[in-house]
């Protein structure tokens, strides 16, 4: 397994809904920022978003398992092999992250709770 690399892109708001559906004084994620670097394999890096993971994790394990010499969706969504472009759900505020695949080795750094 390899380790894949996540870069937030950007972070997101979209005015229109938010005026018609979001709380007061909603802004774009306070928690992700535009630049960070991830890296993931099995396991949610320290200090990324649960739910954004809930929603990319499909795509880091793909990419962790080999798929870095395939292309996603039959080669009609991504134009570069190992790489996925993927947002959190967040419908009023979506992150958009870059996931690449590299060829470095994932260590198991935790203990399996049994």
């Amino acid at each position: 397994m390899k380790k894949v690399k996540i870069t937030v892109l950007k972070t997101t708001l979209d005015k229109e809904l938010a005026a018609e559906y979001g709380a007061e004084g909603l802004t774009a994620c306070l928690m992700m920022k535009e630049g960070q670097v991830f890296y993931a394999d099995y396991a949610k890096p320290d200090g990324f978003c649960d739910e954004a993971w809930k929603a990319v994790y499909q795509y880091a394990f793909a990419l962790a398992h080999g798929a870095a010499g395939g292309l996603f969706y039959y080669g009609d969504w991504i134009r570069k092999p190992g790489v996925a472009i993927c947002s959190c759900n967040d419908g009023l505020r979506p992150v958009i992250f870059k996931l690449e695949a590299t060829d470095e080795e994932s260590e198991m750094d935790y203990v399996p709770v049994r």
